[in-house]
């Protein structure tokens, strides 16, 4: 078990990262409840940055009190202010805090069945500003305030990044190394390392942008560069998009970027490091077996598990070679890789303010999409293997500090937040949601009771996901 990766400087960088990016999505998911909850007039009784669990940094009552490093009788507080006969339409009658525990926050609404399990609240008669005195419409934009104030914040991200700093575009023809396609697509004509050039006549110029990979799809013919010097021009098959949609269900992509093996980091103690590999090194070959592509390399490290290798590699354009390289168990060096914006040329798009708008809702839009996609991977397997917890969620931030990783990442998150609370789970989100669709519906409410147990339920079904998320962080970054 090593716990060296605890002094590092880079895990620090990354855990003050995390808490700074919980902290902010945190904050904004609960505060699109708590403008649905102002706006039709229900009581928020509590708004919290961070969990204060018998203690609160900070709390402050408008026109009551400001108290710091409390850890008073607050159900004493709230029961002398609901006898006081405070007026609870207001904004001055919730409490706002800063909890000692930074992993969250949360924003009591009065009336409701949340993780406090306040049932004895619950069985006295409705008040006028409680959330169940509220009609049905009102109470499902409540709940749905979190979701929405998350995605909304994904793509004023993306929009400041694009104006501030551009969006990084790959065009198809960068792809220098080409494409590996789906065995659909072969049939169709094209072939592995085919670079694509044109769709209809036209040259796509973003690779990650829709609207190009849609023209690529519905093109008649599409012109490729075939063994770096053959143009060849492929005539589309009529039932093409119908073999792809089908490939497609079952999780076979149309193309994937053929990547070389280009460093970003190394990991501590494993074979990459003991190698001297640096950013920026190049993967060449393995025991003389040339290796131009991640999946030609990954290969190779695969017949030498446990073993000693033989490495070549492009260091600024100078051939070195390392020996005695050591393979983990698993075929592995223990290597981070450098992304495809890195590895291939990308072009820098510039956006006015105006439009700037517009790009960051789409590129929210499409990674909202494209996530939804990729979520029925967890109830694979493998899919379960590859849950995580923080440790996990940390790990994709920037090792060094960087404002624009920071938030690109920051932005990915608030997704998967708003994404992952839909999920129809009693506790979260997505339960409340798919309880009161079923109101609306069938003009019935479900009882109290079957809501005590269902919160219940749903409780137990995050704790066990929550343990199987620490269990795969404790055994991928302690234990392995």
């Amino acid at each position: 078990m090593d716990l060296s990766f605890l002094l590092t400087q880079s895990f620090w960088i990354k855990t003050l990262e995390l808490i700074l990016a919980l902290s902010i999505l945190v904050v904004f998911h609960e505060l699109g409840h708590y403008s649905f909850a102002r706006l039709f007039g229900v009581w928020v009784e509590k708004f919290y940055m961070f969990f204060n669990y018998k203690f609160s940094l900070v709390k402050w009552k408008p026109g009551k009190y400001l108290k710091w490093f409390s850890h008073g009788n607050e159900m004493g507080a709230m029961e002398e202010d609901n006898a006081s006969g405070e007026n609870k339409n207001s904004w001055r009658a919730t409490e706002y805090g800063i909890g000692w525990i930074p992993l969250g926050g949360y924003c009591a609404i009065s009336g409701m069945i949340d993780e406090s399990m306040n049932t004895e609240a619950m069985k006295q008669p409705a008040k006028p500003w409680e959330f169940r005195s509220k009609a049905a419409w009102k109470r499902l934009l409540i709940m749905l305030g979190g979701v929405l104030f998350n995605l909304l914040l994904a793509m004023i991200i993306y929009s400041g990044i694009v104006y501030s700093q551009g969006e990084q575009v790959i065009r198809f023809a960068d792809i220098t190394e080409g494409m590996t396609f789906s065995d659909s697509a072969k049939k169709a004509g094209f072939a592995d390392g085919d670079i694509i050039l044109m769709a209809d006549g036209h040259e796509l110029e973003n690779m990650v942008d829709q609207t190009d990979y849609n023209d690529l799809l519905f093109a008649k013919q599409v012109t490729v560069l075939r063994n770096h010097k053959d143009t060849v021009t492929i005539p589309i098959p009529k039932g093409f998009i119908t073999d792809l949609e089908r490939d497609a269900k079952d999780g076979v992509a149309f193309m994937t970027p053929r990547m070389p093996v280009v460093i970003k980091e190394t990991l501590l103690h494993q074979g990459g490091e003991k190698a001297g590999l640096k950013a920026g090194d190049r993967m060449v070959a393995v025991n003389g077996v040339s290796t131009p592509t991640f999946t030609d390399f990954t290969e190779e490290l695969s017949k030498h598990k446990g073993s000693n290798i033989t490495l070549e590699f492009l260091r600024d354009g100078k051939m070195m070679t390392a020996n005695n390289v050591p393979v983990d168990a698993d075929g592995k060096l223990g290597i981070l890789l450098a992304d495809l914006y890195t590895v291939y040329n990308a072009t820098v798009l510039h956006y006015n303010f105006f439009q700037s708008i517009p790009r960051g809702i789409k590129m929210g839009w499409d990674q909202t999409i494209s996530y939804i996609k990729q979520l029925k991977l967890i109830f694979t397997p493998e899919g379960a293997k590859s849950v995580g917890s923080f440790g996990t969620i940390g790990s994709i931030f920037p090792s060094t500090w960087n404002w624009v990783g920071f938030w690109n990442i920051t932005a990915f998150i608030s997704i998967i937040l708003a994404v992952m609370n839909l999920l129809p789970i009693p506790a979260l989100d997505g339960g409340h949601v798919l309880f009161l669709l079923f109101e609306m519906i069938t003009r019935r409410k479900p009882s109290l009771k079957f809501m005590e147990v269902a919160q219940m339920v749903g409780m137990g079904l995050i704790i066990a996901l929550m343990l199987l998320a620490i269990g795969n962080d404790i055994f991928r970054f302690i234990i392995k």
